[in-house]
C-alpha cells in the first residue's frame, strides 16, 4: 500500500514536471526521466507483489533527486561545491550499474543457471564494465546476450572516461553559471568572468 501511495505521488509530480516543460515530449529524452520511469514502474509492480527490491537503490537515488538534497549539501559544504561535478558522474556511473543489473537479473534469471541472484547479475555487470570479463558468468541467448553486453561496455566505458576526466581535469573549478553570458566553468577564486568580466558572487568556503 505504501509503494502504491508513493508510486501515485511520484508519477503525478513527474507529469507536472513534464508538463511544465518547455517541450513535454522532449523532456522524456532525458536520461534521469528514464530513472524516473523505472523508479515509478518498480512502485507500481511491487505493490503488486513482485519483488524488486534490488531496485531499491533507484528509489533512493529519486527522491535525493526530487527532494534537492544534493542542492542542499552544496549550499552547505564547500567540499561538495569543489567536487560537484565528481559526484554527479560517479552518481551516474552507479545508476547505470544498478540499471543494468536490473535488467541482466529480469532477462537472465529463468534461463541462465548462473544468474540466482541480483548478486550474480551485478558481478557480471562490474566485470563486463571493467572489461575484465573473467568468462565464469556469460550471458544466454546468442543475439539478445551479445547486444546487450556491447551496450552495456559502449555506456559504461563512457560514464568510466567522464567520471575520470571529472576526477584527473587539471586546475580545479566550479560549477557556477555566469548570470551575464551562462559560463558554467570558474577558477575557484574567481571574480569576473573570464568571458564577459561580469561580477560573479561564489559562495567561498566560509559561506
Amino acid at each position: 500500500m505504501v509503494d502504491l501511495l508513493l508510486g501515485v505521488l511520484l508519477a503525478l509530480e513527474f507529469l507536472g514536471r513534464m508538463l511544465a516543460h518547455r517541450h513535454p515530449m522532449a523532456y522524456l529524452d532525458n536520461g534521469a526521466a528514464l530513472v524516473d520511469i523505472v523508479v515509478i514502474a518498480s512502485l507500481f509492480v511491487s505493490a503488486l507483489g513482485v519483488n524488486l527490491g534490488f531496485l531499491r537503490i533507484l528509489r533512493t537515488v529519486r527522491l535525493l533527486r526530487s527532494y534537492n538534497v544534493l542542492g542542499q549539501l552544496k549550499r552547505r559544504f564547500a567540499a561538495v561545491r569543489r567536487n560537484e561535478e565528481v559526484i554527479h558522474a560517479a552518481l551516474n556511473l552507479a545508476v547505470f550499474v544498478f540499471m543494468i543489473s536490473a535488467v541482466v537479473y529480469v532477462s537472465q534469471r529463468e534461463i541462465n543457471p548462473k544468474i540466482a541472484d541480483f548478486i550474480d547479475a551485478l558481478y557480471f555487470t562490474v566485470a563486463t564494465l571493467s572489461t575484465t570479463g573473467f568468462g565464469d558468468v556469460t550471458l544466454m541467448g546468442s543475439t539478445s546476450g551479445e547486444v546487450l553486453s556491447i551496450l552495456m561496455m559502449l555506456v559504461g566505458i563512457t560514464l568510466f572516461l567522464r567520471l575520470a576526466q571529472a576526477v584527473f581535469r587539471p586546475g580545479g573549478k566550479v560549477l557556477y553559471p555566469c548570470p551575464q553570458c551562462g559560463l558554467q566553468r570558474h577558477e575557484l577564486d574567481a571574480v569576473h568572468c573570464k568571458a564577459c568580466g561580469h561580477v560573479l558572487n561564489i559562495p567561498n568556503d566560509n559561506e
